[in-house]
């Protein structure tokens, strides 16, 4: 993390994993590009299967999105209606992704208990809550449909949802009884351990500079040494570079940020999702929120990256907080800080395969927690053999965003644009 980031996350998890260092040339039958959610849980399904799997990770385990994110469980897609879904990975796949994705949370948080990893687990529900009057309308008919194939989404209407939230921003949402929150640097670091006992290596500050086939294997340069490789899984979806051709310009880069109090008091904190659900809503530019343990609040959106190299944003966050959420007007805000996630054009995970025993997984959309731990299951199953058609995503060609450029670089005057509108639509409705 840059040093002006101060993160609730760093204060607040459990024991950081420090990993082996990269000290002579080496071999192994899969290797692991990242050291986030989707690496880590596919080298633990090696280990456990008895591969010789080696993690690299270039920075230290959490660095990336896995140890910023919000932390929230959300158990789906960020695609609007099931005909959506069905478009963009066709018949073939529909039904095992449906399936998958809406069970998601479930599966993440049967293994945090499988593993017993200490990282503040809590299904308490995932409320997301409408903004305006159409959006409450289109919301209900999508889960409408959703529900047709087993979301259990339930609808919330007038002073329940002011009770459940807190909040007199809105008066109807949709409420997910699966979903929930974990502290997110703690998963990674628990998770890091789980792969590590069942035999995982892991390399921390091992950044992979350039790989090439030779003779049948992966020649891969690490920290100025050599490992040779069977199979790659490349797994840093919001922090790909051109290590791998043409991916980094086949997903957006987006900077989700987050603000935190410290401990606050009962008249702050007391009326604020007081039974435990996370929540987001339904704007553009949405805003996440949850209370910890500790009695902190966490308040979440949409920031954007600086020429400088920090992270912009923040300012509307605190504005956004007090406003959504009157009692916490006047609070101190302890912590800020942000992290870089990857979306693709149609919002469903993309699954590669360019050369032979090269895999890679990224492209979560905003739903990262819980399926990271999906794809990276997934790619430890084709890495041992499984047929690519029995897999829950298809396996697709890399393929550029279109006007990627023109995207990233007008990313600050379109979230101004579309701020604006999500004000003008919470103020009519």
């Amino acid at each position: 993390m840059r040093d002006d980031a101060k993160s609730l996350w760093k204060d607040t998890a459990t024991d950081a994993f420090f990993g082996q260092s990269v000290v002579d040339d080496a071999a192994c039958s899969v290797a692991v590009i990242g050291g986030g959610f989707t690496g880590l849980r596919a080298a633990l399904s090696l280990a456990e299967a008895g591969v010789d799997v080696c993690v690299f990770e270039a920075q230290e385990i959490g660095f990336g999105a896995s140890g910023r994110n919000g932390g929230q469980v959300n158990p789906m897609l960020p695609v609007k209606l099931p005909a959506d879904l069905r478009a963009a990975v066709g018949d073939t796949y529909f039904d095992r992704l449906a399936e998958v994705s809406l069970g998601s949370a479930d599966e993440l948080f049967a293994l945090i208990k499988r593993y017993n990893i200490d990282c503040d687990a809590r299904q308490n529900g995932w409320l997301r809550a409408d903004h305006c009057e159409q959006a409450r309308r289109e919301a209900r008919s999508a889960a409408t449909e959703w529900n047709r194939f087993g979301a259990g989404f339930e609808f919330v209407d007038g002073d329940d949802v002011k009770s459940l939230t807190g909040s007199p921003s809105y008066s109807s949402a949709v409420l997910s009884p699966r979903g929930g929150a974990v502290q997110p640097l703690s998963l990674v670091r628990g998770l890091a351990r789980a792969a590590h006992s069942a035999g995982a290596k892991i390399y921390t500050n091992a950044r992979v500079s350039g790989m090439k086939r030779k003779n049948g294997r992966w020649q891969i340069a690490v920290n100025e040494r050599s490992v040779q490789s069977d199979i790659v899984i490349a797994a840093t979806n919001g922090y790909t570079d051109g290590l791998v051709p043409g991916l980094a310009r086949s997903v957006l880069p987006l900077t989700p940020v987050q603000i935190a109090t410290g401990p606050l008091n009962s008249n702050q904190i007391g009326p604020l999702l007081p039974q435990g659900h996370t929540i987001s809503d339904t704007r553009r530019l949405i805003m996440y929120s949850r209370r910890e343990p500790g009695d902190q609040f966490v308040f979440g959106g949409i920031g954007y990256r600086l020429a400088t190299g920090g992270i912009g944003g923040f300012k509307w966050l605190l504005r956004d907080a007090e406003r959504t959420f009157p009692s916490l007007k006047g609070v101190n805000w302890q912590y800020r800080w942000g992290g870089q996630i990857a979306l693709t054009s149609d919002h469903v995970p993309h699954l590669h395969e360019p050369e032979p025993g090269l895999l890679a997984g990224l492209g979560y959309n905003g739903r990262g927690v819980a399926m990271s731990m999906i794809m990276g299951r997934v790619l430890a199953e084709r890495a041992l053999g499984a047929a690519s058609e029995s897999l829950p995503f298809p396996v697709s060609p890399i393929r550029s965003q279109a006007f990627r450029n023109t995207q990233v670089f007008g990313a600050i005057v379109a979230m101004h644009g579309m701020r604006l509108l999500d004000l003008h639509e919470s103020k009519r409705g």
